[in-house]
């Protein structure tokens, strides 16, 4: 079981995690936290992330989905895509497409 990390709240058991419009929605529940800065850690895996915007996104695990429009996404494997328009993405292997407009692509093994 994975454990989710928003901004210092700790969830269990998480399968995707959605950001619009800086609301946060984890396995269809609201847990949006009051700070505009929103960063994602998830220690363990995760189905999909699909956000508009976050600070930053960090897997320590596999991941099937990431997207974001604008944040960093740091992960272990991804057995499908890696997709920001602006930030840096470090992954292991991705089996999927990985693509940024602004940022750098690692990697990391």
């Amino acid at each position: 079981m994975n454990k989710i990390t928003i901004n210092g709240l700790n969830i269990s058991g998480a399968r995707s995690i959605s950001i619009n419009n800086g609301r946060v929605v984890v396995n269809g529940k609201d847990v949006t936290p009051d700070s505009k800065e929103i960063r994602i850690e998830v220690h363990g895996d995760i189905e999909t992330i699909n956000a508009d915007a976050c600070e930053s996104i960090s897997v320590t695990g596999t991941a099937g989905t990431v997207k974001t429009l604008s944040g960093d996404v740091r992960c272990g494997n991804v057995s499908g895509s890696v997709k920001t328009m602006s930030g840096d993405v470090h992954c292991g292997a991705i089996s999927g497409d990985v693509e940024t407009m602004s940022g750098n692509i690692r990697r990391e093994k």
